[in-house]
């Protein structure tokens, strides 16, 4: 993937970020965000030229390439909201808060955003721009993807060993048939998202 989504907006802004979030549809665990500042003009090399979606890319890949972006990126941020925020907040608004906290941790502060998406609400005066499967076709984006997967990814996989009946190493909390009848035996733990209704388990969704 190249920087060509970016170089129109370069022509205007010299620090753009990238901005995804990863866990939304998560039955449990944080949603995670990241947003990414390259250097105008940037143009990926080596194995920056794989960046894609993170969820098109292997284990192996991601990994790889998070520690790759880490070290070419002018700056990166990373942000968590919990699981209890998550039941407070809704999961839109704990995303926006989350997108919102990963922008506002970025030293020096982006001229402008990349969200992926089709919506956003900014806590700050950056002009923004969505992008519906952005993804898959930003640059910046498709790096802020990555950084949020693998760092969510091994937040669950910490978490695997406290709640080791729910195997959350193998699925991360998402939905899969494994976790859903993981709860249907156990129950929810602290880390699951009360708010979440399953229809498995005969509740109102």
């Amino acid at each position: 993937m190249k920087t060509d989504f970016e170089q129109s907006y370069w022509r205007v802004y010299a620090r753009i970020a990238g901005v995804d979030e990863v866990g939304r549809g998560c039955l449990a665990g944080a949603v995670v965000a990241a947003a990414v500042v390259f250097e105008h003009g940037f143009e990926p090399k080596g194995v920056l030229t794989k960046v894609n979606d993170s969820k098109q890319l292997t284990p192996d890949l991601r990994e790889e390439l998070a520690e790759a972006i880490k070290a070419s990126a002018k700056c990166y941020a990373i942000a968590e909201v919990s699981p209890s925020e998550i039941d407070s907040l809704n999961i839109f608004n704990a995303t926006m808060r989350a997108m919102n906290c990963a922008i506002e941790q970025l030293s020096p502060p982006p001229e402008f955003l990349l969200i992926d998406g089709n919506r956003f609400k900014p806590t700050l005066p950056i002009a923004f721009e969505t992008v519906v499967k952005g993804d898959s076709n930003v640059f910046s984006i498709a790096a802020a993807s990555i950084l949020a997967k693998v760092h969510r990814d091994t937040l669950m996989k910490l978490l695997d060993s406290a709640y080791p009946q729910y195997g959350f190493a193998n699925h991360v909390g998402y939905a899969t048939r494994e976790h859903i009848n993981a709860i249907k035996q156990y129950g929810r733990c602290a880390i699951h998202r009360q708010s979440f209704k399953l229809k498995e388990l005969g509740e109102k969704v």
